[in-house]
Order: C-alpha cells, then structure tokens, then sequence
C-alpha cells in the first residue's frame, strides 16, 4: 500500500499543477486534436491523437490526423475499415502495432460497447494497445477524470530530468 503524501508535499503538487495550467493558459498550441472553446469534446478524436502521438512528434502527427478523421470521422467508421486500409493510412508513422491496435480497439468499442467509449481510465485500459498513461490522458481530457497527481508526478519527473541535463551540459 502506497502511503499518503505528506501535506506540504500535496501543497506542492496543487501550487505545481496551478502553476503550470497558468503556463499552458498562455503558451499552448493550436493543435488539431484541441477541442475550441464552447465545443464538445470527441473521445474517439482525442483518443486517436494519443495513440497517434506515441513515440511520434506532433509536427508530424498533424497531416496523419486530418487524414484518419477526413477518411474515418468516427470510432464506427474507422472500426468498418479493412485493416489494410488503415495500415496504409498509417504509414510513415511508423510502430504499426499501433495501428493494429487502433483498429482493433475500434471493433471493440464499435461492436462490444455498441460505439460507447469507455469513460474511465480503468475502463479504458481494457482496450487492446490502450497503456496506463494513454488511459489516464483520455479520461481526463475527454470525460474529466481527475488523475492530476499521476499526471503531475510524472511531468515533475520529466522537467527534474531536462533541468538536470541542462546542467550537465554547463
């Protein structure tokens, strides 16, 4: 069993996870998977730009995307698809498992789950090719599932590593 956070390292996390949606308030991108302001978000767009965004840059996962939804507007749709199909939609992305996967998380949710997207992270895991961090990235993003302090923990481990390559590099 894990133990509790100590309260001043809880405040530290909260202060942490303020301060760097403050950050991203003023910064962020304007990426196509992003929902606007006022509009709904899609799960199964943002869950196809987290599988997308695996080991890929967003530079390069942009085109593929438009592509996918312009072909495949829909979890129904892209799970009607013939693999094949969406192999070659896919390549040059690369780690076509991936792919694989996608599609056949498709079928899942398309047939199992009657097109209903699993709306928990749990739930979520269940998909094939479906790890813990994409989980957790969907059901926050999409249904509001709170995991902040998994998410925060693992960005203040990532920024404690480039700030201590920087250093090194001094």
């Amino acid at each position: 069993m894990k133990a509790k956070p100590k309260r001043s390292e809880t405040h530290a996390r909260a202060t942490f996870a303020r301060d760097l949606l403050r950050w991203y308030d003023v910064h962020k991108r304007d990426l196509p998977w992003r929902t606007k302001a006022g509009q709904r978000v899609n799960p199964y767009r943002v869950w196809l730009s987290e599988i997308m965004l695996q080991q890929t840059t967003v530079q390069t996962v942009g085109r593929y995307y438009r592509a996918f939804l312009k072909r495949w507007p829909s979890v129904g749709a892209l799970a009607s698809a013939s693999l094949d199909d969406v192999l070659g939609e896919w390549a040059g992305l690369g780690y076509y498992s991936r792919a694989r996967n996608l599609h056949r998380a498709a079928h899942v949710i398309a047939n199992d789950l009657q097109g209903k997207f699993p709306n928990t992270a749990e739930d979520l895991r269940k998909l094939p090719g479906v790890g813990g961090y994409t989980a957790n990235a969907v059901a926050a993003i999409a249904f509001g599932e709170r995991r902040s302090e998994e998410h925060t923990s693992e960005l203040q481990s990532r920024l404690h590593l480039v700030c201590r390559l920087l250093l090194e590099k001094k």
